[in-house]
């Protein structure tokens, strides 16, 4: 990794070293490889070219000078931290030949370099990346999901419906970038625009037909879609989060409803909202098409009796185009509003409620959702990505409404440098609704992990709730297995699929689901549970657990 980057920085720089390497296999593909005149490149981004270099010609565009090649057009953007055009001279070492800032042109600018002012650099970029490529989003039926929670489940469940039609198709979130040739990581929720249409122009390439993808707030107001129109767009709730970039909440829904808005190619021809949401009432009439779903309104998909288990969901979806019988290994009443979303997305795509049927029942697990930890334990182990309050919320009310004779113990902390108004309030959710709580480090990154949980007991102690103080999270973990009794329920929330911890001075892999793994056997557990319950005793101990501290 690059010496002077920060810790999460290193993150993204590896995950963008890796995929730049797996992308490069598909080089000859890329239209943009034999270059196209930078007149061409900039149709439609409603900027003036120097007459003189409207021939120029353009093989690559790019908005990291580390990915910079020869023959680039390399675009300065402001971004939360850093300012692109400190980058520009790096770029041009690397081998640009063109910059697009919105800054007007220096005095002095190297020989060959051609300078173009912009108005909207991030719209400027998608605009051109996608002229570049050829357009790849217009060959393609684009399905997007927005929301605070359900995105990451909801796309994942759309994939499964779109591969089980037979169909190739990407899929883009915060888990990971998928096309047909192959998987890459995932430094954003949703891909800088450049590396969208590099994605989209892979699929297409491939003879795909379908992208399904993670629609942030961050990459909505960044105009990051910026040109791509979608068959789908799915609201899925709106609930406290990312105060830290937004402001207010009015403007974190503003972000959202961008996309029904349209996001410069025109509204979506479905909107699919969940109107037991209020903010999702707020959406309809925007696009084309409104199709609604929920469990307490008068929805157009909606189910009035499921099956709750530990082992899935079970239940029968009325919809616009008839009923939708799901068996869906997802657990969770929350779950089946992901479920009732994705029906509405795959119905729009137009697939057969038989494909529908099929997908779900293929989708096995969504990682790090409620994911189950299981070496024969007497008590359970449940792994989420739950780091919103109301996520947390859910999480916990699952596992209540799933296990009501247990006790729940939860293990959460919150990311440094973030929102802090979600912190006290997420402390408040677990100390109401948890038997225990255990509060340790999640990315603590430049702050102290003690002032981090300070912020957090400030809620909970609002509350009768128990809780337990242990910010070296592998101890914590190894805490809350100790705590645990025979009927238990264990959750670890916040980071679900994430595999490192990223620290003031350094940023290491961690994984909850290897951690409990580890705590599991340290504590004489080696495998799964018996059919009849009787392994996965603790060696040499009849019952775990003690009594709860304060």
């Amino acid at each position: 990794m690059r010496i002077g980057l920060s810790p999460e920085e290193q993150v993204q720089d590896a995950a963008t070293k890796q995929a730049d390497r797996q992308r490069k296999r598909s080089a000859q593909a890329n239209p943009g490889e034999v270059g196209e005149k930078l007149i061409e490149v900039f149709q439609g981004a409603n900027v003036s070219l120097p007459e003189s270099a409207n021939s120029l010609g353009i093989r690559q565009v790019a908005c990291d000078s580390r990915k910079v090649q020869a023959g680039a057009l390399f675009f300065a953007l402001h971004g939360a931290k850093a300012d692109g055009n400190v980058f520009i001279q790096d770029a041009i070492k690397r081998g640009a030949i063109a910059i697009a800032s919105e800054a007007p042109a220096p005095a002095k600018l190297p020989a060959g370099v051609v300078w173009i002012q912009v108005r909207e650099a991030r719209k400027a970029l998608a605009i051109t990346a996608a002229n570049l490529l050829g357009h790849p989003a217009n060959a393609l039926q684009l399905v997007a999901v927005t929301g605070t929670n359900g995105k990451t489940t909801t796309t994942s469940v759309v994939d499964a419906i779109v591969k089980a039609s037979g169909a190739k198709t990407g899929l883009f979130g915060t888990i990971a970038y998928h096309t047909p040739l192959g998987d890459y990581p995932a430094p954003n929720t949703t891909p800088e625009s450049v590396d969208l249409q590099g994605f989209f122009a892979e699929i297409r390439d491939a003879r795909g037909k379908y992208a399904v993808l993670e629609a942030s707030s961050h990459s909505l107001a960044m105009d990051r879609l910026w040109g791509c129109h979608f068959q789908a767009a799915v609201f899925t709730n709106l609930t406290r989060e990312h105060m830290d970039f937004h402001k207010t909440f009015e403007d974190y829904f503003a972000a959202k409803k961008k996309l029904f808005e349209g996001t410069g190619a025109g509204v979506p021809e479905v909107a699919v909202l969940n109107t037991d949401d209020e903010f999702g009432k707020r959406l309809a009439g925007l696009a084309k098409k409104s199709v609604t779903y929920g469990l307490e309104s008068d929805a157009d998909i909606t189910t009035k009796k499921f099956q709750l288990t530990f082992d899935g969901l079970t239940f029968t979806a009325q919809t616009p185009n008839g009923r939708v019988h799901v068996e869906s290994r997802l657990v969770g009443r929350i779950n089946v509003y992901n479920l009732l979303a994705a029906i509405g997305a795959a119905q729009a795509l137009g697939f057969s409620n038989e494909v529908i049927e099929s997908g779900i029942r293929n989708l096995e697990s969504v990682s790090g959702r409620f994911q189950r930890i299981d070496l024969g334990q007497p008590f359970l182990v449940i792994v989420d990505y739950a780091h919103t309050d109301d996520a947390l919320e859910n999480l916990i009310r699952t596992a209540r409404e799933l296990n009501p004779k247990g006790r729940i113990i939860t293990l959460f902390g919150c990311g440094g440098e973030k929102d802090r108004t979600k912190r006290p309030v997420m402390g408040e959710v677990t100390g109401r609704l948890s038997d225990l709580t255990i509060l340790s480090s999640d990315n603590p990154r430049g702050e102290d992990p003690l002032k981090i949980i300070s912020d957090i007991i400030v809620g909970l102690q609002k509350t009768a709730g128990k809780y337990l103080i242990e910010p070296d999270r592998e101890k914590a973990i190894g805490m809350a297995m100790d705590e645990a009794r025979s009927g238990d329920i264990v959750l670890l929330a916040g980071k679900g699929h994430e595999n490192y911890q990223i620290l003031a001075d350094r940023t290491f892999e961690f994984d909850d689901r290897e951690m409990a793994h580890r705590a599991l056997r340290a504590r004489g557990f080696d495998g799964p549970q018996s059919p009849t319950g009787n392994s996965g005793q603790r060696k040499g101990e009849p019952q775990g657990g003690s009594e709860f501290g304060t």
